[in-house]
């Protein structure tokens, strides 16, 4: 997922991209734990996408008010 396409998605739907994310980033800090991951770089990729995510729902929620 890119930039763009966090501002484009409704609120509803970026709240279910955003757990499910997590729940994917858990599984990939677990599994990397286990054995080293081919890319571990994908950890921080996802952890800033998350982070884009829960900014851009938190500024939707300041514009509401």
């Amino acid at each position: 997922m890119k930039k763009a396409e966090v501002k484009e998605l409704g609120s509803k739907e970026l709240q279910e991209r955003l757990d499910a994310a997590v729940a994917a980033l858990d599984q990939m800090e677990i599994n990397h734990s286990i054995s080293p991951l081919d890319n571990p770089a994908k950890i921080t990729h996802e952890r800033r996408m998350i982070a884009r995510m829960k900014t851009e729902l938190r500024k939707r929620e300041l514009n509401k008010k």
